[in-house]
């Protein structure tokens, strides 16, 4: 596509910003780009994130980060299996110096929002963030509370423990927009990691950064609404969706292994992952390269594999693969 005739609506100072604020958070979270890349586009996607991996590559420690260069209120929800469902909503308290009923909101009426170990609390405490994630209101009694606008749910689980946990159900895994599986870095980000800890233990504080507003925020949602996409980029977004629906269409293998193939959640947050991806890498268009950049972490918790699939140690980023080879770019 020539650039010379797609008018170019991206606002380079916010996009700058941005860049700025993803290379201010990796000097503080080392190792993990792939991970401080997806906050930023679930956040400038209006967009919930599920991280998935081992216990302490910084995944608590980068939305807390993120939350302190950001406009906004921040709160820590610990899942544990006595967590009740108004704990995380919160619930009618009665005064008896007015004799009436007032609400209590809980930890979830907050900007940002850290669902630590979510797999650790049972199905029923998992599903009090349904309908604030996907509706942006909770409901307590007869009555409807709405969320702000900047809204964002960051869910964290440990893939290595399975005894006592409670594997998410798939009505709420569809509600996050990408599932982000992280592994341990490597021996120079972990000598990194090493120098930044004496440092703090030092007092050593990072350079400063100024916060971005949410009015910033806002602007910049607005701005990736208006990138560029042309209908041949959704026509590849929407084949791709497709083929994990009706995979016998592409190759008979593909058909042997998935058992329920991507919501229409997914098709969406496909278009505004690339989107958001193109925009925080300044570009005026959207590419085949931003869709293949997220199109992994918006399929993994939505594609379900069949047992023989799971015998053969097959997982939904090798069907992925699969169909991104069989499916023709745009």
């Amino acid at each position: 596509m020539d650039d010379s005739l797609v008018s170019d609506t991206l606002n380079t100072d916010l996009s700058q910003r941005f860049q700025a604020l993803q290379a201010h958070v990796n000097q503080q979270i080392i190792g993990q780009p792939k991970l401080t890349e997806r906050l930023l586009i679930a956040l400038l996607s209006e967009g919930h994130l599920l991280v998935e991996g081992p216990p302490g590559l910084a995944k608590t420690k980068a939305i807390k980060v993120i939350s302190s260069l950001l406009e906004g209120t921040y709160n820590r929800i610990q899942f544990t299996p006595d967590l009740l469902p108004s704990d995380i909503t919160g619930t009618d308290i009665y005064r008896p110096e007015t004799g009436e009923f007032e609400f209590q909101a809980g930890p979830v009426f907050y900007n940002l929002v850290l669902a630590d170990e979510i797999n650790r609390a049972p199905a029923k405490v998992q599903a009090a963030l349904l309908e604030a994630m996907g509706e942006g209101q909770v409901s307590v009694g007869q009555d409807s509370y709405a969320m702000e606008d900047f809204f964002m749910v960051m869910a964290t689980q440990n893939p290595l423990e399975q005894e006592g946990t409670y594997p998410l159900p798939e009505a709420q895994l569809d509600r996050f927009m990408m599932h982000v599986a992280i592994d341990y870095p490597d021996a120079e980000s972990e000598l990194k990691i090493l120098n930044l800890v004496e440092n703090e233990a030092r007092l050593v504080t990072p350079d400063a950064f100024e916060t971005i507003t949410q009015e910033e925020l806002f602007a910049a949602r607005e701005d990736i609404l208006t990138l560029h996409m042309a209908d041949s980029i959704k026509t590849y977004i929407v084949e791709l969706v497709m083929a994990t629906r009706q995979p016998e269409v592409y190759s008979a293998d593909l058909a042997k292994f998935i058992a329920v193939g991507v919501s229409p959640r997914a098709t969406i947050a496909l278009s505004r992952g690339a989107r958001a991806h193109a925009w925080l890498h300044g570009q005026s268009f959207v590419t085949p390269d931003n869709v293949q950049a997220v199109v992994k972490d918006v399929f993994r918790h939505r594609l379900l594999l069949n047992f023989e699939a799971e015998a053969q140690g097959l997982s939904a980023d090798h069907m992925v693969d699969q169909i991104l080879s069989l499916v023709p770019v745009a």
